[in-house]
């Protein structure tokens, strides 16, 4: 694994707390504060509860007992930092991993081209490179800016941003033409036009986005803050109109005491963890190597609907796997297998490491280095490796009419009349054709969605090496949790309707879509979204940008086309397709654990109720002591232990905050009633056990 990759920072990492704490004073500037409207009318009562302390000694008992006055306005201010040490810390751990990405910018040197033709090149800084730039990248170069590879085929180390350490393929024309700068060319040469902004580089955007300096609330937190207002301004009224009806009443209530009850009822609780539980969500994501471009999409992957798959990589793994080697009359399995890896040892495709692992898992045979004189390394240009013994046996290994161009290259053949044969001779010229039962094996592989490959040994066809789709292992039950979680999987493929329906049925999921056109995806996303339906994708190439723009969710591969990275709302570091169900149980997570602590801080107030409202009017009215449920020693102590918890159940629930509420697949109904019974049942019973925890160790300190 890279040194870049971002790292998995614990909790209550130390090397974060020290930061976080000096935070959330700088935090206490007006600027900072109003964007939390619960914390600002929190922290106005301080700075008010602060006054009346300073003034209660001249003031009498209008204030309030000058002791219990200075310990609510401390704890009030406790209330406020610990607020904002919860946002400080969730923003520490996203710029802890953002420090890790920032390591890896440098001021690049490029080879600029003039032209994609030109073959002499202009060195010239990285930095100074404009969108439309044609830039020379070779073997050992480091990419210099984001752009979409033009011309040439080449293996690139993308550790320093995925922090994987194998290296991928990067061509130019097809799905994986795009490159992030920063990373570096480990073979080959490719020439690759720039389409980032000067300044704006992916690797820019990820450090602002993990960074969460512009992280925008979603629709959600909207919702819920204008909730948390409502509440606020109605708890505000009600608590101005105490000191009338307290006059009327006959009673006398200190100003600090109102001041403490409008901080117990209002909901700090949630209001000092909510931008937390925002961050915490979209920080869940980036230790995935998932970038979230915005919070919004995070939050929409917890309601999501309809879950469109590509098969290819995500159903199945991404590459093809050898399934059986298939000989031709008079080879034996063995000479087959034998032959297919030793020219395979060369191809480090997942391809050629599955027919090694093949003949090695069935037929037990270990390389013949010894024998070999030259490995042939598997390139994209021949779509063929194979190796030459010392014997003078050439073998080859590769695509139907790779094959059979290399045969028709081979010198005359010693023995023509052998069975599998592919040359033939018409009016002096050498041409090729496939043997009669090789045709009929490929073309079997072929019609059940299999890939056929061809080994030949010395001009003469050995047999058929079946490549297919290998469902992955554990796939199916994953789309059984979706399913209990009310989502409706979809396949989505290029194959033909017989092949997808075999490795739909095999998979597990609900439906899918054959011989898929981007036309057909974007009717399909559409079609579910007019029924009301949250739609997710995932894609890769240019002709999935426009599904990816139209879902609501749309995860990009890091190593797609520059179009899908752009159209996509989440962009997979690791371009690995089943991350996508990772991002809907991120998105379940933190919707859950918005919901659950909403849940338990509203709860907390039944409790605040029965502590303070007998306080402040048990003088007017007795009978009010019968509300007095938890014995608590004397008005002071019961205002004083609703602020002190009040306070201290912040701090107790930041880890739950950061690291959310713990999921599992289920109806929305039965994750309701365990909400209701776990943090409704328990907002409920934990204020009225800590205030009196609470009030003892207040009154057994002589503090009130």
């Amino acid at each position: 694994m890279s040194k870049h990759r971002p790292k998995d920072t614990r909790l209550l990492d130390p090397a974060l707390v020290g930061p976080a704490l000096r935070q959330s004073v700088v935090k206490l500037d007006p600027r900072a504060l109003v964007r939390n409207p619960v914390i600002c009318v929190t922290a106005v009562v301080a700075v008010v509860a602060t006054g009346l302390a300073v003034a209660a000694p001249f003031t009498g008992a209008a204030y309030g007992d000058p002791a219990t006055v200075a310990q609510i306005a401390a704890w009030l201010w406790f209330t406020v930092l610990f607020a904002n040490f919860a946002e400080a810390l969730a923003e520490g751990r996203g710029k802890a991993r953002a420090d890790s990405l920032r390591a890896t910018r440098t001021d690049t040197p490029a080879k600029k081209l003039a032209t994609l033709a030109a073959e002499g090149w202009d060195e010239v800084s990285g930095a100074s490179l404009k969108p439309g730039d044609i830039v020379l990248c070779e073997t050992g170069d480091v990419i210099p800016a984001d752009g979409e590879v033009v011309a040439g085929i080449a293996s690139v180390d993308e550790s320093a941003i995925t922090g994987e350490s194998a290296p991928v393929i990067r061509e130019s024309g097809g799905d994986r033409s795009a490159v992030t700068g920063g990373t570096r060319v480990v073979s080959d040469v490719i020439k690759v036009k720039v389409t980032q902004k000067p300044g704006e580089s992916f690797l820019d955007r990820m450090i602002g986005l993990v960074e969460g300096a512009q992280r925008q609330k979603t629709p959600n937190e909207v919702a819920l803050t204008i909730l948390l207002v409502g509440m606020s301004l109605i708890f505000v009224m009600v608590v101005a109109t105490l000191e009338p009806f307290a006059q009327y009443a006959g009673a006398t209530i200190p100003v600090a005491f109102l001041l403490a009850l409008l901080v117990t009822l209002i909901p700090t609780t949630i209001g000092g963890l909510l931008s937390a539980i925002g961050i915490a969500g979209m920080d869940r994501l980036v230790k995935s190597n998932v970038i979230a471009k915005s919070g919004r999409a995070v939050e929409a992957a917890g309601d999501v609907d309809v879950l469109l798959l590509d098969k290819t990589g995500t159903i199945t793994y991404g590459n093809r796997m050898a399934d059986e080697l298939i000989p031709l009359a008079g080879v034996g399995e063995r000479e087959l297998a034998a032959a297919a890896m030793l020219a395979s040892l060369a191809d480090e495709t997942p391809e050629g490491k599955s027919i090694v692992d093949l003949a090695k898992r069935k037929y037990h045979m270990s390389p013949e280095r010894a024998r070999v004189a030259t490995f042939v390394p598997f390139t994209a240009q021949t779509r063929m490796s194979g190796c030459d013994l010392t014997d003078g046996t050439v073998i080859r290994k590769g695509a139907v009419d790779a094959i059979l161009q290399h045969v028709v290259a081979q010198p005359e053949p010693v023995a023509a009349a052998l069975p599998g044969h592919a040359v033939i001779v018409s009016d002096g010229t050498r041409q090729s054709r496939l043997a009669e039962q090789c045709r009929r094996e490929v073309e079997r592989v072929a019609k059940a969605g299999g890939t056929p490959l061809v080994v030949a040994e010395n001009g003469r066809l050995l047999g058929v090496v079946y490549l297919k789709d290998i469902v992955k292992p554990g796939i199916r039950e994953r789309f059984a949790q979706l399913r209990a979680m009310g989502i409706r999987t979809v396949m989505v493929t290029g194959d033909n309707p017989l092949t997808a329906a075999a490795i739909a049925a095999e998979a597990g999921v609900d439906d899918f879509l054959a011989e898929a056109t981007p036309e057909k995806k974007l009717e399909l996303i559409r079609k579910e979204q007019q029924d009301g339906r949250l739609v997710a994708m995932c894609g890769d190439g240019s002709n999935d940008a426009p599904a990816l723009a139209q879902a609501d969710i749309g995860i990009a591969m890091n190593d797609g086309t520059p179009a899908a990275r752009e159209a996509g709302n989440l962009v997979d570091l690791d371009s690995d397709p089943a991350k996508l169900i990772e991002v809907v149980m991120v998105g379940k997570q933190l919707l859950i654990s918005r919901g659950a602590l909403t849940t338990f801080s509203i709860a907390n107030d039944v409790a605040k109720y029965f502590a303070i409202i007998p306080a402040l009017f048990v003088a007017a009215y007795p009978q009010l002591q019968a509300l007095n449920v938890m014995g608590l020693a004397s008005p002071e102590s019961a205002i004083l232990s609703a602020v002190i918890f009040n306070a201290l159940i912040i701090v107790a629930l930041i880890p739950l905050a950061l690291k959310g509420v713990a999921y599992r697949p289920a109806s929305a109904a039965s994750l309701l009633r365990r909400n209701l019974l776990v943090y409704g049942l328990g907002g409920l019973i934990v204020p009225f056990v800590g205030i009196k925890a609470i009030d003892l160790a207040l009154s057994g300190l002589g503090l009130v």
